[in-house]
């Protein structure tokens, strides 16, 4: 663990930090102020946490005035992640998407300096047999938008794979995420947990890759996602890890954009305070605009 004192502080530096959603009704009265309408969630959220994992685009990309008003509606140092559609990344090689990535990238772009790097998740069958499919894509993809590359299939983290995709990547300044679904497949005392808790679990151990965690950083900024246990205080290990991680990141000038999932949603945003109240303790950062808004330490969500 690095000393706790705060060494400097660098005004560049970014600590941006978030969880996967904003429209979630679970967090009315305790993430969100009790009476908070659905219309004004992103608005709540974005008084609070500094980034979001934008997984609705993968689905579906926004229309002129959904972008307008998500802007509007966005805290100015708030960053939207753009996750890239699977018309894209799941149907047929890169390299025959490309025009649909130009048009999402124009798309996503109305949102001016509200837009974050964006997120590609290449699907478990992708191998690193289609190495030069990839490398086609990237090379089109505009420098001037940041993207993150995400890999399932597990051949890329065995030599010579792992080498050629992080050189890849470095070539392009595009990062490699970093996904920890540590805390999901840690089975120790999980059955106390109540019963749409466990089975939410369950789902989220089926559904999430189980692959290795090798945080590297392969451009000007890292991208990680944290899966985390339903249980709060069973994330503190693994949070002093990842502070750790990003400390050293912030102090070599990267921007740091980490996101907290958590099985039931409703312990994601307290995952988020806990590991930014860690960094904090190490280094000179931000406060979050949650920090700002509330004096005191919210009350922990009664889970159980």
């Amino acid at each position: 663990m690095l000393n706790s004192s705060k060494l400097y502080y660098n005004k560049n530096m970014r600590l941006y930090i978030g969880c996967p959603i904003w429209s979630f009704k679970g967090w009315v009265g305790n993430f969100y102020p009790e009476g908070t309408k659905p219309s004004d969630f992103l608005r709540e959220y974005s008084r609070r946490l500094t980034t979001v994992e934008g997984n609705t685009t993968f689905y579906a990309v926004p229309a002129q005035d959904t972008l307008e008003s998500w802007a509007a509606q966005m805290h100015e140092i708030f960053r939207f992640c753009p996750k890239v559609p699977k018309a894209i990344s799941h149907e047929g090689k890169l390299m025959d998407n490309i025009e649909r990535a130009r048009e999402f990238i124009k798309v996503m772009s109305q949102l001016g300096p509200r837009l974050g790097p964006m997120f590609l998740q290449l699907p478990p069958r992708y191998s690193p047999k289609l190495l030069a499919d990839l490398q086609v894509f990237l090379a089109v993809w505009p420098r001037d938008v940041r993207l993150a590359v995400e890999v399932r299939h597990l051949d890329w983290f065995d030599s010579p794979h792992d080498e050629a995709l992080d050189q890849l990547l470095v070539d392009y300044n595009m990062a490699r995420v970093t996904i920890d679904t540590r805390p999901i497949r840690d089975l120790d005392g999980d059955k106390i947990l109540a019963g749409s808790v466990y089975q939410s679990l369950l789902e989220a151990r089926e559904r999430k890759p189980d692959i290795p965690v090798v945080p590297k950083r392969t451009a000007d900024f890292v991208f990680v996602r944290y899966i985390g246990h339903p249980q709060l205080e069973t994330n503190f290990p693994l949070l002093d890890e990842w502070a750790g991680y990003f400390v050293s990141q912030l102090r070599e000038g990267a921007d740091v954009y980490a996101f907290c999932h958590s099985p039931e949603n409703m312990t994601a945003p307290w995952i988020c305070k806990e590991l930014h109240q860690r960094v904090a303790n190490e280094i000179s950062i931000a406060p979050l605009p949650w920090d700002e808004i509330e004096s005191d330490k919210p009350e922990q969500p009664h889970l159980f």
